[in-house]
This record gives C-alpha cells, sequence and structure tokens, in this order.
C-alpha cells in the first residue's frame, strides 16, 4: 500500500462559515442539475431509439465518459492555469453551455435500422447534451478544488464536500420521478432545468471569486499549484479502477434487469441510481452509516443473491421480492466499495486525480455493460461477473507476496470443485478451469494490478461460454436477450425475449403446412377473434406491429396484403428462420418486415391504409410509452381505412394499460372495448391475454359488438398521456 493511499483524518478549521455554506449550496445545485438532466434528456431519446431497457445503459455510458472528460477539465484546470483564469475559462464555458439551452433533440435526427443502435444513440445524446453535461460534470472536483484555496472550515480535505454533492444528485434522481414527471411535461420540466442552469452560473462566480480571495495565496498557487507530495503507484490505481468500476457495472446490471421486466421509465432507472450516490453519501464521511466490519460480512451475503440472480434466473421472471433483494443486494455491494475508496483516498493535493481515475472507473463500467457484455455474453451475465468481482476485492487489499494459508488449504479445493461444476453445467470444458486457475494464481501470487487485470479476464471468460446447454438459440441484441427452447413435456417450442415468453409452437408441426397459432394468439384469443371475424376475413390489409415468432401470420386470408414492423432485427431473423419456428415461412413469406420503430416508419408511410392494425409491441411487462400516447393513437388512425379497427395487445403484470388508452380514445372521439380473455386449461399452449380494441364511430362492428367478452369501457377522468407527458407511475397495478 502506498504512502498516498493510506486513509488521513479529518481536521477542522474553525473559520468561514459564510464560505462554507457557499460553496455546499453550489455543488449541491450543480450535482442536482447533473443528475436531473440524465433521465430528463434520456426521457426525451426514448421515443427516438424505441423504449428499450438498453438505452438507459448506453446513456449512462455517454454521461460516465463525458465525466471523465469533465474530471479531466477541472484537473487541467486546476493544475496547469492560474486561479486568477481559472474562474473566466470555466464562466466562458458555462455560457457556450446555455446555447444549448432549453435541451432539445435535433429534429431532424432520424434512427437507421441498419446501423448500429448503440452508435446512434451515443450521437444523439452528444449533440443534444453533451457540451451542459461536460460543464457541469467539472464542476465538483473544481469546486472542491477552490474550497481548497478557499481557507473555509476543513479546507485542507474539502471530500465532505462530495457527500453534498451526491445528496443532491440522489434528491434530484428521485423528484423527477416522483415529482416532476407526474405534475409536469418534458418542456416544462426542460425550461425549469434551464432557469436552475443559468443560476448556477452565479454561484460558480461567487465561489470562484472566494477562491481567488482565498487563504492559499496566489502566487503560491501560480509557483506550484497543488503540486503533489509523491507519485500514485500503480497498485493504488488498479485499486481505485476496481472500486469504482463494480459498483458502477452492478448498478447497470441491476437497472436493466428491473426495466426489462418493468420498462424503460424514468423510475425504474432512478432507483438504482438513487442507492449508487446514497452510497456515496453514506460511506464518504468519517462517521459512516453502516460500520465498516457489517459493510464488510453484508457485501458478502449481497455478492452471493446477485450470483444467483443474475446465473439461475437470468432469463426468469422474477417476482417483486426478488427484485427488492437485488436492489438491496446491490446497495451493499455499492456501500462496501465506495467507502474503501473513502478510506484509501489520498492527500487533497491528489484530489483531481482520484476523481479522474474514479470516473474512469465508473465509465469502464458502463462500457463493460453496454458495449463488451453484449458483444461477449449471449445472456445477461455482466451483473453475476461484477459481482464474484465484488466478491475478489478483500483479496486486493492484501500483500499478494505469497498464498494466504487459507486460500491454498480451503479455497483452492473448494474453488476447482466449483469450477469443475461449472464446467459441467455450462458446457465450457476445460476454458472455464483454465480462467478458473488463472485467476486463483494472480489472487495469490501476482501485484494487485496485475491481479485486476487477470480477474477481470477470467471472470469475462467464464462468462463468454456459459450457455443454457437446453438452448436451441441464445443471443442478445441491443433490445434484448433471446432464447429457444424447447419443452419436451409439452411438445411445444418457447421463444424467450427478456423474462417473458413470446411465442411458441408445437414441435410436432414445424413440418405442417399451416402451423396452429399458440400463446396469447391461438385461435380463441382477443386476437385471433378480430382476425377470424369477418372483419378480419374481408381485411385487404393487414399491420403487425411487433413480429414475435410470427404466430399472427397463420391468420393471413389468401390475397391479403400483410406488413409486419420490428424494430429488432434479431427477431425477424428468428421468426423467418424455418429451423426455429415456420409460422413466416409458412403462412407468410412474401409478407414484408419494416425494421425500425414502429411509430418513426409508420409516419413515413401515408399511402398505407390498413382495415386491421395490431399493436403488439409491450416487450417482457415493459410500457413503451411512445407507442401508447395520444398522438401515437391518432397516427395509428390515420393508417386506418375507413371501417379499420385497432387493437392494442395489453397483457401485463404491472401496468394497467387499458386507462391510458381508454382516456386518448375519449379526446379523439373513438369508440374502445376491452378483454380479459381466460384461455382454456385443456387447450395446451393456450395464454391469457388483455386486448383494447378501437374504432371510429360508425364503423360496422356488429359481429364484435355482439361478443359479450368485448366491453365498452370509458375514461378515468386522469390526465392524457401524451409525447409531453406520461406517468407510467399512477397506472402500477400495485397503487391502485
Amino acid at each position: 500500500m502506498s504512502e498516498t493511499s493510506m486513509p488521513i483524518a479529518d481536521r477542522a478549521a474553525p473559520s468561514g462559515r459564510t464560505v462554507a455554506i457557499l460553496f455546499t449550496v453550489t455543488i449541491f445545485l450543480s450535482a442536482s442539475l447533473l443528475f436531473f438532466v440524465q433521465p430528463l434528456f434520456a426521457k426525451l431519446v426514448l421515443p427516438k431509439i424505441g423504449g428499450a431497457p438498453a438505452v438507459w445503459t448506453t446513456s449512462m455510458l455517454f454521461f460516465q465518459t463525458v465525466l471523465i472528460g469533465g474530471y479531466l477539465y477541472a484537473h487541467v484546470l486546476t493544475r496547469h492555469v492560474p486561479v486568477r483564469w481559472q474562474l473566466p475559462v470555466h464562466v466562458a464555458l458555462w455560457a457556450a453551455a446555455c446555447l444549448f439551452l432549453p435541451l432539445a433533440v435535433p429534429a431532424d435526427w432520424q434512427y437507421d435500422a441498419e446501423g448500429s443502435t448503440v452508435l446512434q444513440t451515443l450521437w444523439i445524446f452528444a449533440v443534444g447534451v453533451g457540451l451542459p453535461f461536460g460543464f457541469l460534470s467539472a464542476n465538483a472536483p473544481l469546486i472542491q478544488a477552490w474550497y481548497r484555496r478557499s481557507g473555509g472550515p476543513s479546507a485542507h480535505d474539502p471530500y465532505f464536500l462530495y457527500g453534498a454533492s451526491n445528496l443532491g444528485s440522489m434528491i434530484a434522481l428521485l423528484a423527477f420521478p416522483l415529482v416532476a414527471e407526474p405534475l409536469f411535461g418534458a418542456r416544462s420540466i426542460g425550461m425549469g432545468w434551464a432557469v436552475g442552469f443559468v443560476a448556477l452560473g452565479g454561484l460558480l462566480f461567487l465561489s470562484g471569486m472566494s477562491a481567488r480571495r482565498g487563504a492559499l495565496p496566489e502566487a503560491q498557487a501560480e509557483a506550484a499549484p497543488q503540486a503533489p507530495a509523491a507519485g500514485l503507484s500503480a497498485e493504488t490505481v488498479a485499486l481505485w479502477l476496481l472500486l469504482a468500476f463494480v459498483p458502477s457495472s452492478m448498478m447497470l446490471a441491476v437497472t436493466t434487469k428491473i426495466a426489462t421486466d418493468m420498462g424503460a421509465i424514468p423510475l425504474v432507472w432512478v432507483i438504482p441510481l438513487a442507492i449508487y450516490l446514497i452510497s456515496f453519501v453514506a460511506t464518504f464521511t468519517n462517521r459512516p452509516w453502516v460500520p465498516d466490519h457489517w459493510a464488510r460480512i453484508l457485501n458478502l451475503v449481497a455478492v452471493g443473491f446477485s450470483v444467483y440472480v443474475f446465473a439461475a434466473q437470468s432469463y426468469g421472471h422474477i417476482g417483486m421480492s426478488f427484485l427488492a433483494g437485488l436492489v438491496l443486494s446491490f446497495a451493499f455491494i455499492a456501500i462496501n466499495a465506495h467507502r474503501l475508496l473513502y478510506k484509501y483516498r489520498p492527500d487533497a493535493a491528489h484530489l483531481t486525480v482520484f476523481y479522474v481515475i474514479m470516473s474512469v472507473g465508473g465509465a469502464l463500467g458502463g462500457l463493460f455493460n453496454s458495449i463488451v457484455a453484449p458483444a461477449v455474453f449471449s445472456s445477461p451475465w455482466e451483473g453475476g461477473a461484477t459481482a464474484v468481482l465484488a466478491a475478489l476485492i478483500p483479496f486486493m487489499l492484501k500483500t499478494k507476496s505469497k498464498a494466504p494459508r487459507v486460500l491454498l488449504l480451503v479455497g483452492l479445493p473448494v474453488s476447482l470443485g466449483a469450477l469443475a461444476y461449472g464446467a459441467a453445467v455450462w458446457d465450457a470444458g476445460m476454458l472455464t478451469l483454465g480462467a478458473g486457475l488463472g485467476l486463483l494464481v494472480s489472487l495469490a501470487f501476482a501485484p494487485r494490478a496485475v491481479a485486476l487485470v487477470v480477474s477481470v479476464c477470467a471472470v469475462t471468460l467464464i462468462g463468454a461460454v456459459k450457455k443454457n446447454p437446453a438452448a436451441l438459440f441464445q443471443d442478445r441484441s441491443f433490445f434484448g436477450a433471446h432464447m429457444v427452447v424447447d419443452d419436451d413435456d409439452e411438445d411445444i417450442r418457447r421463444y424467450l425475449n427478456g423474462t417473458t415468453q413470446h411465442g411458441g409452437q408445437r414441435t410436432s408441426e414445424l413440418t405442417a403446412e399451416r402451423p396452429t397459432p399458440l400463446s396469447y394468439y391461438y385461435e380463441y384469443g382477443p386476437m385471433a377473434q378480430v382476425l377470424t371475424s369477418s372483419l378480419g376475413k374481408n381485411a385487404r390489409s393487414v399491420g403487425i406491429v411487433g413480429l414475435g415468432v410470427g404466430a399472427l401470420a397463420c391468420f393471413k386470408q389468401p390475397g391479403q396484403d400483410w406488413h409486419f414492423y420490428e424494430i429488432d432485427a434479431m427477431v425477424d431473423h428468428l421468426a423467418r428462420n424455418p429451423a426455429l419456428f415456420t409460422y413466416m415461412t409458412r403462412c407468410a413469406g412474401d409478407a414484408p418486415t419494416h425494421l425500425g420503430d414502429a411509430r418513426l416508419v409508420l409516419e413515413g408511410q401515408g399511402d398505407l391504409a390498413f382495415d386491421v392494425l395490431v399493436i403488439d409491441a409491450y416487450s417482457s411487462d415493459s410500457v413503451p410509452v411512445h407507442l401508447t400516447t395520444t398522438e401515437a393513437m391518432a397516427l395509428y388512425m390515420q393508417r386506418l381505412a375507413p371501417g379499420g379497427v385497432l387493437v392494442y395487445h395489453i397483457s401485463n403484470r404491472y401496468y394497467d394499460i387499458k386507462r391510458p388508452l381508454a382516456r386518448s380514445a375519449e379526446a379523439l372521439g373513438l369508440n374502445i372495448w376491452f378483454q380479459a380473455h381466460e384461455a382454456d386449461p385443456t387447450y395446451q399452449g393456450a395464454s391469457h391475454s388483455q386486448a383494447i380494441m378501437i374504432a371510429r364511430p360508425g364503423t360496422n362492428l356488429a359481429e364484435m359488438e355482439g361478443d359479450k367478452r368485448w366491453r365498452p369501457i370509458h375514461s378515468d377522468g386522469g390526465r392524457l398521456w401524451t409525447d409531453d407527458y406520461a406517468n407510467p407511475l399512477s397506472i402500477l397495478y400495485a397503487l391502485q
């Protein structure tokens, strides 16, 4: 352990209370704006990309990467620019950032379904919010460096301001989904954020002036501005990187797991991120909320639970209790890692370098989850891999000069046995064993920096070969994880997207001329009722938003013109691969699939007029809000022929989607019916489902209106969901 990484004590200075308040308020407001803008701009981007959970993961990669730039800028500014020029330079950057207000997605931006979704997402964030976010990113280390010059209380150790910074971040994050989103539209929220950004400029000016008039003489600052007494060792930097990487990666993995089930919405995004920030508040203090020995114990328990959830339940739906346990486990892992970061923080002379390295570690977590994991892992294993790294942290704190006795006598046999079992279960063979042995050797003998690199590579390699041996197909795309498995007991091949089954086919009918639709789409379900009615059979043109395995295709009648809409090219590949499913090839092989977000594609297809349009784009149990707004419904109706019918498939564990749809239908003067269908338990492969049917007044639906399974519904009088305002929290079944 190098001298610069040893814990230092807090020594209070007795004067400058007003200065301390000024700097605390300034860093609090800056952090609030920094973290409020993340869900705000991500909400603006979602309709452009399609509402996938990975939008938030990728946006976090962008924010974490820009954070590095902000911290580097603060480091260079405080190290190499005289203090009297630091304020003018930073105010000039603030003025340039003001030119981007109010925040908005470029009006001419269009999503390219053939291009890289990750790169397009990063680009839209860069041109929309890059400079304002970069400016805000620099403030945390810069304000602390200025406070060190100000002569305020504890100026020699300004890390307490980081706690105030994260408190402001946490409050802002929770305020967005709980206060701002339910009460205001996106435009109003954006204007309020812009006002706060302008006000921050004034507070920064006052803080900078306090630094210029501070106790540290300017001549001394210019001669040797914050020159470190000693350099930082590679092992210290490796430790900081690991301690910053683990909570960042785990936060994103937990967010993805929750968002896959509950939807890519701000409330789901901000809860893990708020816990991430609370862990800083709880640990960056001489009086931690959780005693250090308890933090270590809880970390081990949390690691075990997290590995189970991510490894054993990667494709399975987990209930609210398991989700709560996963969130709590993440909290304990973050608290342990961030407490160690605080304990091994350097002297204030290395403050900006410390924050740069922290930001790099956080960005590496985002890079791992957004870029590396989807390319390397065929299942969502990144959470389990990061949990394993969290378990290795205690080893990283120990000297690596020789192997600990307990590791050789106990750890080695146990680890080899576990790895051997894993190799048998995952069909990974000697590759898994070799990776595990390399990991053990590195932990026992290697220097800390080398051990970190080998550990990450070993865990990643093990995860890369982790596959379900029963899977016929297993892969993932930007929009989620995909797996195809055979259920031999029921003679059904099932397709799982995220944690929800999205269709199936009888394996005995793979060679049949016309396979039987199953799951939500079986012959007596709501969507089949519409497509087999006289309206459906006589329809000239039918549109299906959301392809799945293509089961609805086998309701296609001769001479009909069918169009499918799918945002994920991998889903289209699955549905059209006759080695997996044959609905499309047998029943609608000539029907085109329009790749891209359905709403954006439909906007450009003014020449189409469907007699039946089915909206079946609710992957897992998420709610694609931009497909559920009043403007979206109005677009769908524009694409309906006179006398046509619009059908929404709204089966969902968490959200009562019929409520906002009923409000929009009433506002647009449309008739709306609802059906909660209970599948016949004797019909093998059938699933319960819920559906909405909408039509213009005067549409001839005598056959459907006479069916008592369809009942008219009315608006509950709640606020309309629009492109500017939507509140998924208000339609949670748990809150009704």
